[in-house]
């Protein structure tokens, strides 16, 4: 760790004020650039690539990515001081996958907690776990995505394996510094079935300690991001689900789980 840290330098595309979503209460999110897994489905593509990419929006053309250091970022942040006191609220870092970045997450973490603000990490899990340790002393609540039970679907739709996942979700429960809820990103022909999302249900039973399971519900509103990067987007015949089939799997996942489960974010 710097011995300034509040000079560590990462990778941002966005910091959105005044959200009510990605952890309790109003909340700042830090969109952090780069990202281990490549979802199908994934409606932030300009966070995958850790590279400075240029992309359309609004027919023209927007650079994606700028670097800052982490004082840049509390300026922004420190600024809704009030909303975070009322509300409970505070910083989420967000991707891509803050992981990427660590060392950057770690000290806007502890900016933040030294700040008096609480935090939280919408991420993925997937990477050595000496990271994730990394963060847990400056973290108030991990929300953590678990796609699918299956490694080999879960590769086919992501890029990668889901083992490592699986394990640091284990570990992360374990330790119990941080308030542990499972988010469960629901797709069409990926993970939409009831058998689907009992198994993750019934994984997310087993851990100690988990607050609440998510489950949220797919939707396209990343479309355009794809065609501005000239990218393809391969879901593109797949509709979101009915709120019907929604209520369906979350009566599913409770027929195996005493955690409250929740459709959206």
């Amino acid at each position: 760790m710097p011995e300034d840290y509040n000079q560590t330098k990462g990778r941002i595309f966005d910091i959105q004020r005044y959200s009510i979503h990605d952890g309790n209460g109003i909340r700042t999110i830090v969109f952090l650039k780069g990202c281990f897994l490549k979802c199908r489905w994934c409606c932030n593509p300009e966070s995958q690539r850790h590279d400075i990419e240029t992309m359309v929006v609004q027919g023209k053309e927007t650079v994606i990515g700028r670097d800052v250091t982490v004082q840049e970022v509390m300026e922004t942040v420190f600024k809704d001081r009030p909303y975070y006191r009322r509300t409970g609220g505070g910083l989420t870092l967000s991707g891509g996958e803050m992981l990427f970045q660590w060392e950057f997450a770690r000290d806007l973490l502890r900016a933040a907690r030294e700040g008096g603000i609480t935090t939280a990490v919408e991420s993925t899990a997937f990477a050595e776990y000496a990271r994730i340790e990394a963060l847990l002393p400056y973290l108030d609540q991990y929300l953590l995505d678990i796609k699918h039970m299956n490694s080999e679907k879960h590769k086919a739709f992501t890029g990668v394996p889901n083992e490592k996942i699986l394990e640091n979700a284990r570990k992360i429960a374990e330790d119990g510094r941080a308030e542990l809820s499972i988010r469960v990103p629901t797709i069409p022909t990926f993970n939409d079935t009831p058998e689907e999302i009992r198994a993750i249900a019934a994984f997310a039973e087993k851990l100690p300690g988990v607050k609440r399971m998510h489950l949220l519900p797919y939707h396209r509103l990343g479309l355009d991001k794809y065609e501005g990067l000239g990218r393809t987007y391969s879901l593109n015949n797949i509709a979101p689900p009915s709120a019907e089939h929604m209520e369906m799997l979350k009566k599913a996942a409770e027929s195996v789980t005493k955690i409250p489960c929740v459709i959206g974010g």
